[in-house]
């Protein structure tokens, strides 16, 4: 890690870094008290809208399946090359009903990985996905900039 100030993404950095999709975690509130809770989730990225999807595992036990849809926090990170970036996107994520899928959300859903292996075990078989998208309303990169690329 190098001791210059973080920079910030270009969107052209952000989409490329984003896209098609990967791993994120997503923290969101449960109640007005404690700490949020957080969990990974893999989502597809749709840079033309600037859009995120995901295919939730909701099963009716879940702390998901008592407050979505709501606001959230979702946290991309990696590294390139030797240096470290992130992004953090804020909003609200917006369910997606099959009825109301366009030919664009097929393709940011197609972009996300559901781990079905499990899913005929007897817990599995309680639980439901959805598909959810948010646009973020915030939307903050990071990056570090070795003195070489400056």
């Amino acid at each position: 890690m190098s001791n210059s100030p973080p920079a910030e993404l270009a969107d052209t950095e952000r989409d490329a870094r984003l896209s098609p999709g990967g791993t994120a975690v997503m923290s969101f509130s449960e109640t007005d008290t404690g700490p949020p809770h957080a969990v990974p989730v893999s989502y597809g990225y749709d840079p033309t809208e600037t859009a995120f999807y995901f295919g939730l595992g909701v099963d009716f036990n879940s702390a998901k399946a008592a407050v979505l849809p709501c606001e959230v926090t979702v946290v991309v990170h990696g590294r390139d090359e030797g240096e470290w970036w992130s992004v953090v996107a804020k909003g609200t994520l917006e369910e997606t009903p099959q009825t109301e899928i366009s030919t664009e959300t097929l393709r940011g859903i197609q972009n996300t990985h559901i781990d079905f292996g499990d899913l005929f075990s007897p817990r599995k078989k309680e639980m439901r996905f959805a598909f959810y998208r948010l646009e973020p309303n915030e939307l903050t990169t990071r990056t570090e900039r070795s003195s070489s690329r400056e």
